[in-house]
């Protein structure tokens, strides 16, 4: 019994190890999931990208052209990207977060080329006179951006866009009436919802 004594004294001191490692495991794990992702999206820029997107939505509503409706909504789109990046660059000098280097550059350029396509998609229709896809469009690439640059950001963020594209597939295959009121839906709502969550569980 006494040869036993010392292995089982040393038992307790071996689970102590073995709990310390694994918490500093986890501790070096979160880090790094930390600093590989981009964590400066903005949840009250998102809110106030929802407010004007719905105010939008209430004058086009009221136009009686096509165009007219469509300026609209292209004066609302230069609003939400003005707000967003006075945001985003906000919150990211506040958390010391920088934009053009690690996750940051990554989150931009997974996020920009869909948005590219989508203006280029929206000058040929309006080039050829089709309208009725650009809503729908707008939606579906909005949303890819969202997912594909969500991979390097905070978890709702690809759930935000998946909602947007779902939003975008309605909106081709119905017909355009709606088109003012699935704009206001997810730039709108999607928005101020989304914004909502990331502003309580991830900081302004």
């Amino acid at each position: 019994m006494a040869k036993n004594e010392p292995i089982a004294a040393r038992q307790p001191n071996s689970l102590n190890l073995d709990d310390h490692a694994r918490d500093n495991l986890r501790f070096i794990r979160e880090t790094m999931e930390r600093a590989s992702s981009f964590t400066a999206v903005p949840g009250w820029g998102g809110i106030a990208i929802g407010v004007t997107a719905l105010g939008a939505a209430a004058i086009a509503a009221r136009q009686v052209s096509s165009y007219a409706w469509l300026v609209t909504w292209g004066v609302e789109a230069f609003v939400a990207i003005s707000i967003a990046l006075w945001t985003t660059f906000t919150k990211a000098r506040a958390a010391g977060t920088p934009l053009l280097s690690g996750p940051g550059r990554r989150f931009v350029y997974s996020f920009v080329p869909p948005l590219f396509v989508g203006a280029l998609m929206t000058l040929y229709l309006v080039r050829a006179g089709v309208i009725g896809p650009i809503p729908g469009t707008w939606l579906l690439l909005y949303g890819t951006g969202m997912v594909t640059a969500g991979v390097f950001s905070i978890r709702v963020i690809p759930l935000m866009g998946l909602c947007f594209m779902v939003l975008g597939a309605v909106a081709l295959f119905t017909p355009s009436v709606r088109d003012n009121a699935l704009l206001a839906a997810g730039f709108g709502g999607l928005h101020i919802l989304f914004g909502a969550v990331i502003a309580r569980n991830y900081g302004g």
